[in-house]
């Protein structure tokens, strides 16, 4: 059986950045604190947290951190809320949601208590694996398969098209000759994303040989419009630079929709029923139709 008072400790250090401040919202002091993890890790023959400035979870302490937010939101369904401290929740998403159109969908969420949200940023094709691994409450990616214990919503569809400033097609003359497409620069935003890969693969063309990594999806946008390359961007994301003639596309007949979905535990609190409903009415009005649907 877990302690809760050692995953308390845990939950404070993890959410204050240090001993000290966990000591101070737990109304402990720091060796009390200290001891509490050390028990916590004693018990389960592994480390919870790396001794770092701030310390940092280990991948056990934060599905431990998980395991206690689940368990807190099960019990606000069991006792007046009022009162009760905002709920900790964190989730998985992808960039391009996060620079979209989610900041408006969780503010639909109006909860007794709040929630406090910790938004880990992971490409739509991997972002599931930190679900999977127990670490985070939710998550939102491009997979439909949901993880053992948990379910899946379909939450639409975001379009990309492949894109780069008027002066850069002109450059590189990608209209004319558009076989040349893999050998200019292109951006892209981390190791993960394969968007640009599927476009020029649809062309039947080899991976891009010249890339700009830009991690950022605002710096992405700002480098298509800076002429340093091209790159697939949400359309939802960029449509007043196109509209403007800023942005345009590198081959017109191309566009990838890429699906979203809302990733879940089964033991669902109704304070994240709540969110996930908040979430996907407000994605209804803003990301295309999915083809099909995942319950």
């Amino acid at each position: 059986m877990l302690d809760y008072r050692l995953l308390d400790a845990l939950a404070a250090v993890i959410e204050t950045g240090g001993f000290e401040r966990a000591a101070h919202k737990l109304h402990l002091t720091q060796s009390a604190i200290s001891q509490r993890i050390r028990q916590l890790e004693q018990r389960l023959g592994q480390p919870v947290l790396l001794r770092t400035n701030p310390p940092r979870a280990t991948a056990l302490g934060w599905r431990l951190n998980n395991h206690l937010q689940q368990v807190r939101q099960l019990e606000m369904d069991l006792v007046d809320t009022r009162d009760a401290l905002p709920l900790k929740l964190r989730l998985t998403v992808n960039a391009d949601s996060m620079a979209t159109w989610l900041a408006p969908a969780l503010a639909r969420c109006e909860l007794s208590p709040e929630m406090d949200f910790d938004l880990v940023v992971e490409d739509q094709e991997v972002g599931l694996k930190r679900m999977r691994q127990g670490e985070v409450m939710a998550c939102i990616c491009a997979e439909s398969r949901p993880v053992n214990g948990g379910a899946v919503m379909t939450l639409g569809t975001l379009r990309y098209r492949a894109l780069a400033s008027p002066a850069f097609v002109e450059r590189y003359q990608t209209l004319q000759y558009p076989e040349n497409l893999s050998q200019i620069p292109c951006l892209v935003f981390n190791h993960d994303d394969q968007l640009q890969h599927q476009f020029l693969e649809s062309l039947g063309l080899p991976p891009p040989q010249r890339i700009h990594r830009c991690p950022s999806s605002e710096g992405f946008v700002q480098m298509a419009l800076s002429g340093l390359g091209f790159g697939m961007l949400p359309e939802l994301q960029v449509q007043p630079y196109l509209n403007r003639g800023d942005l345009v596309d590198v081959s017109p007949s191309y566009h990838l929709d890429v699906p979203l979905y809302w990733h879940y535990w089964q033991t669902e609190s109704s304070a994240m029923a709540h969110l996930r409903e908040a979430v996907s009415a407000h994605a209804a009005t803003v990301l295309l139709p999915s083809a099909g649907s995942t319950g």
